[in-house]
């Protein structure tokens, strides 16, 4: 089952009895019809639930109560059939809790020329509402979208579906558990952060959990268990014939990884997690039980599956990963926690690969990824170790980050191009390779201004109307590089951000 199907999305209409009861049923008639098209439509994930015309202050702060005690409900789209007098939306706006989005439509697509008499101007009035609604939205300094064109266009309900895929991901987070195995890397910036303020902003709660902890689980894993899922890999995956030979480390090596990602599912399971964090220098007590490798194959496989990761202790990061993950639900082309890795020089085809130990999703792999066992340097258990192989798929797509400035959170989105990497016989991990926009020297420096993690959370299928969205509904700074950045407009506005959050604070 889609993350999607459990939620709704709630549509209320406003109007009022000034033009009379007939007009509230035809007020109705129109919006019913107008939720029924949407929810027909095929273009949007999540369902719209009609909830009525609320044509007084009590009948709006009743809907808006509700909205926020329904825990199906993800949002509230409102649109103003009729002149909607925008003082009675006060209470009802202080109230709401819920993600809103305002559908700025009309029920008719053209102007009926020939039979328009003052009946019809009276019922409708979305113009003349919807600026209304607009103006106590702005008053009241509320946080929403708005959705400008007709309601049946393509393009209306693309803006529509973007913003339900941000609001079900931002639902999501609301109970999301991350749990983290050791802490961050010792002197490491940017994957700590304010995990308090992180709750009370995001939603999310994340909390450390001793590996000691993940091996009583560890143990516990029956071989049975863990030989299905070698098998299973076998099945899924590319490998050497010899990879199956019982009597080679390898093989080892591959069992022991799916006892691990065994051990991982069922601790995230028990806890009701939705993430984890692991840091390399922390897999157990060498006298007691532990890995005997880096878990890489089994966090490859969570990531895919939908469990938010973040390496190196990033908790942030593993958040993040989640909520792309729910956005990106049914779009084709895949998401992954990336990291950057080195450089390459190449004039204008200059760019970066994208890589990490071990820990790149599949979901980004351009063709089936292959089963390898290779030696490892680096961590506490230098080893042999399991992992998935692959390059990524070319095209565009965006990548994200969330850093602590701390006196509140940026959210750092950069447009990029994965092109064709060359092959890297000597380094087999799972990789991609990118050219920020508008080129990897602007797209390198604002992202570095902007004072941007080596992590980030990349998909081919999000844009950055999707974490504007996010943005907008999380209250948090966002900076979008894309093909039009330069860098002395960038810095301004980085300056300029800088300001208005230290004035905003203050006056808070």
């Amino acid at each position: 089952m889609s993350t999607f199907d459990q939620f709704e999305v709630w549509f209320v209409t406003g109007a009022q009895l000034l033009y009379g009861g007939d007009a509230v049923i035809a007020v109705d008639a129109h919006s019913n019809e107008m939720v029924a098209g949407l929810n027909n439509s095929g273009n949007l994930p999540v369902k719209v639930v009609y909830k009525g015309t609320a044509n007084s202050s009590k009948e709006v702060e009743a809907v808006m109560k509700a909205a926020n005690n329904d825990e199906k409900c993800i949002g509230v789209i409102t649109w103003m059939h009729t002149f909607s007098p925008a003082k009675m939306w006060i209470h009802g706006l202080q109230q709401l809790k819920k993600p809103l989005l305002h559908l700025h439509t009309q029920f008719n697509e053209e102007i009926p020329w020939d039979t328009m008499d003052m009946d019809f101007m009276n019922l409708n009035q979305s113009a003349h509402g919807d600026r209304e609604f607009g103006h106590i939205c702005s008053r009241m300094r509320i946080r929403r979208k708005v959705v400008v064109g007709y309601w049946k266009d393509a393009e209306t309900q693309r803006k529509i579906s973007v913003w339900m895929r941000v609001c079900a991901a931002w639902a999501d987070a609301q109970d999301m558990l991350i749990i983290r195995f050791g802490d961050q890397m010792n002197n490491v910036a940017v994957t700590d952060g304010d995990k308090v303020e992180a709750e009370v902003r995001m939603g999310y709660h994340v909390d450390y959990c001793p590996v000691s902890e993940l091996m009583e689980y560890h143990s516990q894993v029956k071989d049975e268990d863990v030989k299905a899922l070698v098998d299973e890999y076998f099945q899924l995956y590319d490998h050497d014939k010899e990879l199956e030979d019982q009597r080679t480390e390898a093989y080892g090596k591959v069992w022991n990884s799916a006892k691990a990602e065994l051990a991982l599912r069922a601790i995230l399971k028990a806890k009701g997690a939705k993430g984890f964090t692991t840091n390399f220098d922390d897999l157990g007590q060498t006298d007691g039980s532990h890995f005997d490798q880096i878990p890489g194959l089994a966090s490859q496989r969570l990531m895919a599956e939908g469990y938010g990761f973040g390496a190196e202790g990033d908790w942030k990061s593993a958040a993040l990963y989640r909520t792309v993950w729910v956005m990106n639900q049914g779009l084709p082309n895949g998401c992954s926690f990336l990291e950057d890795y080195t450089l390459n020089f190449n004039g204008e085809r200059s760019a970066i690969l994208q890589a990490h130990m071990l820990e790149v999703c599949p979901l980004i792999a351009a063709q089936k990824p292959r089963l390898e066992v290779h030696f490892l340097g680096i961590g506490v258990r230098k080893s042999q170790t399991a992992r998935l192989v692959f390059t990524s798929k070319t095209g565009t797509g965006c990548t994200a980050t969330v850093v602590d400035m701390g006196n509140r959170f940026r959210l750092i989105v950069n447009d990029v191009e994965c092109i064709e990497p060359k092959p890297l016989p000597k380094l087999p991990v799972a990789s991609a390779l990118w050219i920020p926009q508008p080129n990897f020297e602007v797209g390198a420096g604002a992202w570095i201004l902007a004072g941007g993690t080596h992590h980030s959370c990349f998909s081919y299928d999000l844009t950055a109307e999707y974490w504007e969205d996010y943005a907008e509904i999380a209250g948090i700074e966002m900076v979008h590089i894309n093909k039009d950045t330069n860098l002395s407009d960038f810095k301004k506005e980085l300056r300029m951000n800088e300001v208005y959050y230290m004035l905003n604070k203050a006056l808070c």
